[in-house]
This record gives C-alpha cells, structure tokens and sequence, in this order.
C-alpha cells in the first residue's frame, strides 16, 4: 500500500494525542475502554510501570529545579513551566492508556492494543496457535517514537511485535494475515503477532478455550 500523506499522518499523531489524554481521566475514574460485558480484559502495563514512575519522578524533579534556576525570568520560566508540565503529563497519559486500554477478549475477536498508539483484532477463526513466548526486543529497538521505528513496535517479514518492558510473552500465528494499522496510517499485513501480557499463561489458556469452543461449533468441513 501507498505511503500515507502528511495530512493522515498529522491527523493520525493529533489522534493519539487525544487519546492518551483521554486516559487520563479514565484512569482517574478506574475505567476501562472498550470492555463490553462479558469479555475478557488482559492488562499489560505493569512491565512498564517502574520506569514510567521513575522517568515521571525525573520530570518532576526537573520541572522544580527549573522553577529555581528561572526564578528571576518570568518569561522563560513560563515556557519552560508549559513544556515541563506538558512532558509530565505524556509520562502518565503513556500509563494511563496502556492500562485503560488492556487486551480484550471479546465473541470472537482478539483485540490486541499497544496504549493508545496501534491496535490490530484479529477474529478468533484465524488463530491456528497461541502460545507463551517470552522473548527481549532486540537491543536498541525499544524507542517509542515514531522515528525509531514507530512507538516500540518492533517487526519483521509477517510479524508484528508490541512490546512492553523489552519483552514480549505471548505469539499468535494466523490461518490467514490481518491488516495492522500503525501510528503513521502505513497497513502492513500480519501472520504472527508477539505481544506481552501481564498474565501471559493465563491469556494463552483462555484465547485457546475460546478458539477450541468457536472451532467445535463450526462444522467439520470448515475447521481446516
């Protein structure tokens, strides 16, 4: 597929914007997006919280220690105060959407999601296996922007990776391949997805439950 323009990338990097944002409020709240009843949410922040609450802890510190040394420049104290207190918030909003937006395992769906930055759902029917995988992202891959090689989702021919903490515990091979929709609109198409879940044995058990249940009700002809 083509590269996307600038105006979809601007719009897709304004919407992530909004979106981590949006967390944090329903952090606060102790919501959850996007788990309906009955479906299965799987977290997958804790991995990453150490250094989220250490990198939060630097920018407050920082943020202090710039009020101080700025004190007597009422100007540059401001702008510096905008851009300290809006790099604060970034650090939350990062943990506040991975844990507002958990996996979910829904009526026939997996919904795999990376924050607020990608998701991908892939329909139960085109899982041929699921297993627990641990494996550490390659070293100097982890970056989370879009530069580096867009939000810490590392790739290969085929396979999509969303890690968290350095680490992926769970890979999912496909029948058939599912189109990813990345932070800069491009729409590589996926046979095996490795991600990290906080409860990775007990993900593994429950998406194996419900394509080994969606697969006996299909008839016969159909499950190959």
């Amino acid at each position: 597929m083509g590269t996307p323009g600038l105006a979809e990338r601007v719009r897709r990097l304004g919407g992530h914007e909004v979106r981590w944002l949006v967390s944090l409020g329903w952090w606060v709240v102790r919501r959850r997006i996007g788990v309906a009843a009955g479906d299965r949410a799987f977290g997958y922040a804790a991995a990453q919280a150490a250094l989220v609450y250490g990198l939060t802890f630097v920018c407050v510190v920082e943020t202090v220690g710039l009020a101080v040394l700025l004190r007597g420049h009422p100007v540059a104290h401001g702008v510096m105060l905008v851009v300290d207190v809006y790099a604060l918030l970034m650090m939350l909003g990062m943990q506040a959407a991975a844990v507002t937006r958990p996996h979910v395992l829904g009526s026939g769906v997996l919904w795999l999601r990376d924050a607020a930055r990608m998701e991908i759902r892939i329909p139960l029917e085109r899982i041929v296996s699921v297993r627990h995988d641990l494996r550490s992202a390659p070293a100097g891959s982890g970056s989370r922007s879009e530069a580096a090689g867009e939000a810490g989702v590392k790739r290969g021919p085929d396979v999509l990776a969303f890690a968290v903490g350095g680490q992926t515990s769970v890979t999912v091979e496909l029948r058939e391949p599912v189109v990813a929709v990345r932070l800069s609109g491009k729409r590589p198409a996926v046979r095996t997805v490795r991600f990290h879940a906080d409860d990775a044995r007990g993900m593994v058990a429950a998406v194996r439950t419900a394509v080994a249940a969606l697969d006996e009700g299909r008839p016969r002809a159909d499950r190959t």
